[in-house]
C-alpha cells in the first residue's frame, strides 16, 4: 500500500511537469501566433489549453483522494497541498498563453502588436517560456537555488514590461487607443505568466525546506555573505 501511495505522489509531480511543459510551449506558439497574425496557430493554442485543464482536473482529483484515504502528514502532506497550489498556477498559466492567442484571432488578419514593438514582445514571449521551463526543471529537481533564481530573472520581464508602458506613454504614440489597449493586455498576460512560474518555484522551495522562498536569502547573497 505505501508503495502505491508513494507512486501517486510521484504520478502527482509528473502531472506538473507535462503541465508546466504543455504551457511553456503554449506561450510560446501563442507569441508567434500573436506577431505573425498566424490564425491557424491562435487556433490550435487555444484548443490546446483543454489538456491542460484536464490534467488540472485529474491531479486534483487524485491529489483529494490521496487526502482522504491516506491522510498523510508532515513532508507527504505538503507534498500533496503544495501540489495543488502549483496545478493552479500552471493551469492559470496556460489561461494566459490562451488569452494572448484570443487576442491573436480576434485582430486576424492584422496583428495586434505595432512593428516597433515586435522585438519587445518576443523578447516577452521568450522570457515567460524560459521561466517556465526553469519552472518545471526545478519540479523535477527540487533545486531550492534554481527555484529562487526565478525571482531574480523575473526583474527582466519586469524590465521589459515598464518598457511596453514607456512606448504608450510617449507623445510620439501613433496606433492608436484600440492597439494601446491590446498591447496593454499583452503585456499584463506575460507579466502575470511570469508571476506564476515565480510561484511555482516559490512552492517548491516550500515544498523541500517548509519555509517560505521570501525568508530565505537568495543565492547570489549566500554566496557574498
Amino acid at each position: 500500500m505505501r508503495d502505491a501511495y508513494h507512486e501517486e505522489l510521484d504520478s502527482i509531480g509528473e502531472g506538473l511537469v507535462e503541465m508546466a511543459r504543455l504551457v511553456g510551449s503554449a506561450i510560446g506558439r501563442a507569441t508567434t501566433a500573436i506577431l505573425d497574425a498566424d490564425l491557424k496557430l491562435a487556433e490550435s493554442v487555444i484548443a490546446a489549453d483543454e489538456k491542460v485543464d484536464d490534467l488540472q482536473r485529474d491531479l486534483e482529483a487524485r491529489a483529494i483522494t490521496l487526502l482522504a484515504r491516506q491522510q498523510p502528514v508532515a513532508t507527504d502532506l505538503r507534498i500533496v497541498v503544495t501540489s495543488l497550489r502549483m496545478s493552479a498556477d500552471l493551469e492559470r498559466s496556460g489561461d494566459l498563453a490562451q488569452h494572448v492567442a484570443k487576442l491573436a484571432r480576434l485582430r486576424f488578419p492584422e496583428t495586434a502588436v505595432p512593428r516597433d514593438l515586435h522585438a519587445t514582445i518576443l523578447e516577452m514571449g521568450q522570457l515567460a517560456q524560459r521561466l517556465m521551463a526553469k519552472a518545471g526543471e526545478v519540479i523535477i529537481t527540487k533545486d531550492v537555488d534554481l527555484a529562487l533564481q526565478l525571482e531574480q530573472d523575473d526583474d527582466a520581464m519586469d524590465l521589459l514590461h515598464r518598457t511596453l508602458f514607456q512606448h504608450l506613454m510617449d507623445d510620439r504614440w501613433k496606433h492608436g487607443i484600440e492597439t494601446a489597449v491590446d498591447v496593454t493586455l499583452l503585456g499584463r498576460y506575460y507579466e502575470r505568466f511570469a508571476d506564476h512560474a515565480v510561484s511555482v518555484a516559490k512552492r517548491v522551495v516550500y515544498l523541500v525546506t517548509g519555509e517560505h522562498a521570501d525568508e530565505i536569502a537568495p543565492p547570489t547573497a549566500v554566496e557574498g555573505a
